[in-house]
């Protein structure tokens, strides 16, 4: 059997919190349209115990990912992986504030625009982390 070591805890702690955070939207997005079958009130109710575990699993992802790169060498890194790591640094801030604003939002059509825009950023920036392992 492998060792287990402190940067396998890091990585699957981080992988961990991008499923929750990632899949949940995900997943949230394709009960919606079932929940409002339910009342009108029952997306947002759901919504809102979502965000009970998403947020915390977001602020996982920033500690964890603060701790990713302190492991790293990134000067040593070539240009192309700096490049992604700055690309994924702005779709997960992206994917926080749309998130926060989407939460937010007092119309359907802001609750759309930022809950999709929040969705796609969080999805890019789970791409980039996954070029950025290797």
């Amino acid at each position: 059997m492998l060792r287990v070591d402190l940067e396998t805890i890091r990585l699957f702690l981080h992988v961990l919190a991008a499923t929750v955070w990632v899949g949940g939207q995900v997943t949230l997005a394709g009960l919606v349209p079932g929940l409002r079958t339910l009342g009108p009130d029952a997306p947002r109710t759901v919504a809102r115990r979502f965000n009970r575990i998403a947020w915390p699993a977001f602020a996982v992802l920033f500690l964890t990912g603060l701790w990713n790169l302190s492991e790293t060498r990134v000067g040593d890194q070539p240009s192309e992986w700096i490049a992604t790591l700055f690309a994924k640094l702005t779709v997960v801030a992206l994917a926080g504030v749309s998130a926060a604003l989407h939460t937010r939002a007092a119309t359907k059509r802001g609750l759309a625009i930022w809950g999709a825009l929040s969705g796609l950023s969080a999805l890019l920036a789970l791409f980039y982390g996954v070029q950025l392992h290797g």
